[in-house]
């Protein structure tokens, strides 16, 4: 599975509004100057996460953009779906797609439920705040091995 570039960018850019949270709202060029992104990327960026109710825009003299739930409240899971729509690792489990030249024989198309789920829930247990904090320490391999046994 790999994500869009969009669904990429949005995560930096609401990495970049959750570091003013707390604080004064922030613009969306200053926002994506922080994130590194061209601002009509950004607006529409911001456009989508506002209508999924991650952040808040607000217009006129002392408006901005800020979180609109706290960064530890959010996950990359929201983000994400802000802006694919659902996680689903085949297209098959989505409602009314039927594209599939196996799908009436399909042994498999009732288990990708589960497979999506545990996907979804991998990246609803990352916070945006976590995103904010420094990386933790890349494990040593022994420990990984340990992990996997």
């Amino acid at each position: 599975m790999k994500l869009s570039s969009l669904a990429d960018y949005a995560v930096v850019l609401m990495r970049a509004a959750a570091c003013h949270c707390g604080g004064e709202r922030a613009s969306t060029a200053s926002l994506a100057q922080e994130a590194g992104l061209p601002v009509p990327t950004a607006q529409k960026l911001v456009s989508l996460l506002v209508r999924a109710g991650l952040l808040k825009a607000t217009r006129g003299s002392g408006g901005g953009i800020k979180l609109a739930r706290p960064a530890a409240a959010i996950s990359l899971a929201d983000i994400i779906e802000a802006i694919e729509g659902p996680i689903t690792m085949t297209a098959c489990v989505e409602h009314g797609a039927h594209d599939c030249c196996a799908e009436a024989h399909c042994q498999v198309k009732p288990h990708w439920n589960v497979v999506n789920a545990s996907v979804r829930g991998a990246l609803d247990a990352v916070s945006l705040a976590s995103m904010v904090m420094p990386p933790p320490a890349a494990m040593a391999p022994s420990v990984v091995m340990e992990a996997q046994i």
